[in-house]
Parts: C-alpha cells; structure tokens; sequence
C-alpha cells in the first residue's frame, strides 16, 4: 500500500489578475521506505505540491492520503506521522543544541526524561554529541542542518519531507547529509520524499524520480530508466535528461518561495 498517494491534486491561487493555476492535477505513488525525488523548472508546481503534502496549504482540487491519512479530512493525523525539514531551517540560533532538541520533544508532549532521551539518541545518530552544549548560532552550515534533521525526526515520523536539503552547503556537507539520508532509509524504513535543484544530488539519492512541469507530472521513473527513455542512453547525464523531457533548465539558483504562484 503506497504511503502517499494523490490523485487528481490541484491548487488554485486567486491572484488580482484571476486565478492561477500553479498545480493542476498531481498524481503521484510514493512506496513504504522509498527515496523519492521531485523535480521541476521554476514554475512548476513543485514547491506548491510540497506544502500541500505536509498541510502547510490546503488543496483546492483533487485528493490525496499521507501516511494513511486523508489530506483534507485529517491533516492533524498527517502532521502526526511526517517531519518536515523546510529549506531555510528553523533553528532558534539563542539555545544551544540540546536546549533546542528537548524543546522539540516537548512540543511533541513527551515527558522532561523522554525529550531527554530523546534528544541524546537524536544527537548520537546524527553526530550531534560533541555538540549539545554549544549555541545553534556557533554551529557551521552542516552542523546546522543535522540539527535541522534531529528537529524534524524528533517524533519518529514515517515520512520526512524534505525541501531542498543541501542548498548553501559546501560539497563535504552535502555528502554527509547524502549518508544520513540513506541510513533513515535503510536502517529505519523511513520514506524521504525531498525536492531539490541539484540533479546530481537527485541522481544520487532517489530511488525514483517524479519530474512535474505546468503544474503536472510529465516524466517518472528510476533515474537510469529516465536517461535511457528521454537521454537515449543509460549513461546520458540527467541534465540532458531534464532538458530532453521539460525543454527547460532547472534554476541553478535556487532562492526561497515568496511569490503565490510557488513553484
């Protein structure tokens, strides 16, 4: 049974100029324990598609169930069972590492010892130990990020959704975080659902690409399988691939979402 599931997804903004079609109809299968990454040029429905996933906007269209959980009927239920790990981070850069992990686990009401507790495994698993005592604004771009993982696995979520994950890290970071994202998968089960503008990073992590374009998907499939449908040949870069499917180059640039029209 897929663990996400949505059909026919959609969101319209009412914009001064009339509405606007950013997502027209998503569907997409995401399997128990699967790395799934989504891509799209600027414009394409991608980032909308995210924040509808996690409840952070309601759909206007269509259906969807997260963690078996309906979108619409029961986002308290979908929150309940995702972590989600937002582009610019959410650490309070006033506390320190540990101060910030136990606050976590106390927002997800487990006891003063649980969040505790909590907190050391968090930080023994992702290589936060040495760091409990030191201020989140003294932590490097890396360490920050871990954190930022520790913070949003606090509660053992099924799924993590994660938004453009490395953006700004230096090309050691990145590969750290590349390790920890597969161990959540291989040692915990947990499906990682992750958009990102890096295509070697989306080539390197995803077991299974979903590329959308005009607000819907147009491609899916095993990186290899989209190099040697769309690239004609296995060894074909995935940005050939990319630009053989949308036409379009993805945003070397990546910035953060402020516009209604998302992407």
């Amino acid at each position: 049974m897929a663990i996400i599931s949505t059909s026919g997804l959609a969101r319209t903004f009412q914009t001064k100029g009339g509405p606007v079609e950013a997502v027209r109809g998503i569907d997409l299968r995401v399997e128990p324990g699967e790395i799934l990454g989504l891509l799209g040029p600027n414009g394409a429905g991608k980032t909308t598609t995210l924040r509808m996933l996690t409840t952070l906007l309601p759909p206007t269209g269509g259906a969807a169930t997260v963690a078996g959980r309906d979108l619409a009927r029961d986002p308290e239920g979908v929150r309940a069972r995702i972590g989600y790990v937002a582009q610019s981070g959410g650490v309070d850069l006033s506390v320190s590492v540990r101060e910030e992990l136990v606050t976590q686990g106390r927002l997800y009401r487990l006891t003063k010892d649980q969040a505790a507790a909590r907190a050391e495994e968090l930080a023994r698993d992702l290589g936060l130990t040495e760091l409990m005592e030191r201020p989140c604004a003294a932590l490097s771009g890396g360490q920050r990020r871990r954190l930022d993982l520790a913070l949003g696995l606090t509660h053992r979520p099924e799924v993590l959704f994660l938004d453009e994950p490395t953006t700004g890290l230096d090309p050691g970071s990145r590969a750290d975080l590349w390790k920890l994202v597969r161990q959540l998968r291989d040692e915990h089960g947990t499906t990682v659902f992750l958009t990102t503008h890096y295509l070697d990073e989306a080539d390197a992590l995803a077991d299974r690409l979903v590329i959308v374009d005009k607000g819907v998907v147009v491609a899916e499939g095993t990186p290899s399988a989209l190099k040697l449908r769309y690239g004609g040949s296995i060894d074909a870069t995935l940005q050939d691939t990319f630009l053989a499917i949308t036409g379009r180059d993805i945003d070397p640039q990546p910035t953060a979402d402020t516009a209604p029209v998302a992407v």
